[in-house]
């Protein structure tokens, strides 16, 4: 039997060390070779499922300082599984940033809000160059756990289950980006992670200094009235900068990321049922495309909710 960690540093080492098909393994390897990485991390959906199909997440984190002011730079790559039969092609999208940017948007220093959100959610570390830099990753991740847990307790109840808090983060931060995932999307990613959740929210207001008492499975954080409007300060601007930055980096995936239309068509029909035609033009031209696949969106909403 696994032994339950007893701080959050341990269970986010446990928690990065979940098991990887090879094939996933030697891609992230290629990666990191090709680009000079100090780490890989494998997150989304296929962690959680296990599949080869669809496409691959990745973040590969560099050495060095990032080289990039709009940050990180997206790429679509295909790797062939000899192991796999018939449709033996991986496919993969793939973010690229330093190392130091990332642990320093996991702490919620900078403006983003993609990096803590998104990894206090499962991820595997699933390549290192060293020692080393696994303990500069699983530092970063556990800082993402904190700033995650900090504003969850800001944004929920005064009393409630540790699903209220997560649900309440998730939907403010969803809310905050430039995203096309549906409606109730928060609910999704508690119902398909409730393992990895489990008892990571206690452990993470502790991390973060913020007691807590737990009656049954009813959480109380002790925050202060003045620690809350700290807290939710640092969250309105970030709140006020998330459209435009995520907009931002859509511009320049539009321009920089090879496959982007096919990508962008896969990842809506995916979240949103709508099938989207990769027509040459839109292929060539995705951001030039952009307003009628939106309006698309838009209308086939509108067709579901009515």
């Amino acid at each position: 039997m696994t032994r339950s960690p007893l701080n959050l540093s341990d269970r986010i080492a446990e928690r990065l060390d979940a098991p990887i098909d090879p094939a996933v393994a030697a891609f992230a390897r290629a990666l990191a070779e090709d680009a000079g990485a100090d780490a890989v991390l494998f997150y989304g959906s296929n962690l959680r499922t296990g599949s080869l199909k669809g496409v691959l997440d990745f973040y590969v984190l560099l050495p060095g300082a990032e080289q990039s002011r709009i940050w990180p730079r997206v790429s679509y790559h295909e790797r062939e599984d000899d192991a796999e039969k018939g449709d033996n092609m991986l496919r993969a999208k793939v973010a690229t940033m330093a190392l130091s940017t990332f642990a320093k948007a996991a702490s919620g220093d900078l403006a983003d809000t993609t990096i803590w959100a998104r990894f206090v959610q499962p991820a595997a570390l699933v390549w290192q160059r060293n020692d080393a830099a696994r303990g500069r990753v699983t530092d970063a991740v556990r800082s993402a756990a904190i700033t995650s847990a900090r504003l969850a307790a800001a944004l929920g109840p005064a009393s409630g289950t540790a699903e209220d808090y997560w649900r309440a983060l998730f939907r403010a931060t969803y809310k905050a980006e430039f995203r096309v995932e549906k409606a109730g999307r928060e609910n999704d990613i508690l119902s398909v992670n409730a393992a990895h959740f489990a008892g990571l929210l206690p452990l993470a207001l502790d991390a973060a200094g913020i007691a807590c008492t737990l009656s049954g499975d009813r959480l109380t954080p002790s925050f202060s009235a003045s620690e809350r409007s700290r807290v939710l300060s640092w969250w309105k601007r970030r709140k006020r900068l998330g459209k435009p930055l995520n907009f931002t980096r859509l511009i320049k995936a539009s321009t920089t990321f090879d496959g982007a239309a096919k990508y962008a068509a896969w990842k809506i029909e995916r979240h949103t049922g709508m099938p989207v035609e990769v027509t040459p033009f839109r292929e060539r031209h995705p951001l030039l495309s952009a307003p009628s696949v939106l309006w698309a969106l838009r209308k086939h909403r509108k067709n579901r909710s009515s």
